[in-house]
């Protein structure tokens, strides 16, 4: 499953606190795409020529992260393939309902490990995308990005976890994503897929949260149960502030985060530049530029 990691302390580590100094009002992509390296096979299918195939970090309302395509689709492994050595054992009707990932060089991967990432030829042609080993293959019923109707299905097919490659378990109680929304590029989102957001009147060194009563509502605080599960963060920047009610808020980088109640669905970042206080957040704990507009549905608030 996804590494997790908690940080208690209000105040971060000293490692964290020089990364924090980075920030600046310059846009720069930390989940930056690289290439992984191939798994020393022969390449022997193709796709259409510019579908490169991309694998990133997402997250499902329900589920948590999951790993995705370069369309946003979750990715699944079947039980009754293999790892070691890397083998699949879906092919005709199963392979109309369950699509290998297939790919003609090695994908590009953005909030994901390169070094789970393979390539394996399939039996029936084509070169299968291997993560941890495994095939991974999408779901002919999940009809677009932040769906996992295939999850459990049969009891032999999982969403596969972003971090470390293995089976998604359940659900985080809390959890901080790196993930694309908003046409921000990529941010930081919950459990759920939901963008997170920075308030600039709060403080970070040390946190503290000023938004409370009718701006709590508007602007649900992240509230930490339990451990929080992290995927394309660093752990250091993660963790909490206790809350005038008695609630521990996690914090990124310093910042108390926020969702926002006008963002109906995950992807959403339509907060972002809100009264010119309310931002979201980079992957690194800075704030996403001002001037970067979302492009989802819906237009930034007034305040």
């Amino acid at each position: 499953m996804y590494r997790t990691r908690l940080v208690a302390a209000a105040v971060l580590g000293s490692a964290g606190l020089a990364f924090l100094a980075a920030c600046g009002d310059r846009y720069t992509d930390p989940g930056q795409v690289r290439t992984a390296p191939a798994a020393g096979r022969a390449v022997t299918s193709a796709v259409p020529a510019g579908s490169r195939v991309r694998l990133a970090a997402g997250a499902v309302e329900g589920l948590g992260p999951v790993l995705t395509d370069q369309d946003g689709r979750t990715l699944y492994r079947f039980a009754k393939d293999g790892a070691r050595p890397s083998k699949s054992t879906c092919d005709g009707d199963c392979a109309a309902q369950w699509p290998p990932l297939l790919a003609d060089g090695p994908p590009q991967v953005t909030g994901v490990q390169e070094q789970l990432i393979g390539l394996m030829p399939r039996a029936d042609g084509g070169t299968q995308v291997t993560v941890g080993g495994w095939p991974v293959y999408r779901y002919a019923k999940d009809s677009g990005p932040g769906i996992a109707l295939g999850n459990g299905s049969g009891g032999v097919w999982t969403a596969v976890a972003p971090g470390d490659g293995k089976a998604v378990a359940q659900r985080p109680s809390t959890a901080v994503v790196a993930a694309e929304a908003g046409g921000l590029g990529t941010v930081l989102t919950d459990q759920d897929g939901m963008t997170l957001y920075l308030f600039a009147k709060d403080g970070k060194q040390p946190p503290k949260s000023t938004c409370d009563g009718d701006c709590a509502r508007t602007w649900p605080p992240l509230v930490a149960t339990g451990e929080t599960a992290v995927s394309g963060v660093d752990g250091k920047l993660v963790g909490q502030v206790l809350r005038p009610d008695g609630t521990r808020q996690v914090t990124v980088g310093g910042w108390p985060v926020y969702r926002y109640a006008g963002d109906t669905a995950p992807g959403q970042a339509t907060g972002h530049g809100a009264g010119g206080t309310w931002f979201a957040l980079e992957p690194n704990g800075c704030k996403v530029p001002g001037d970067r507009k979302p492009t989802a549905s819906g237009t930034p608030p007034s305040g």
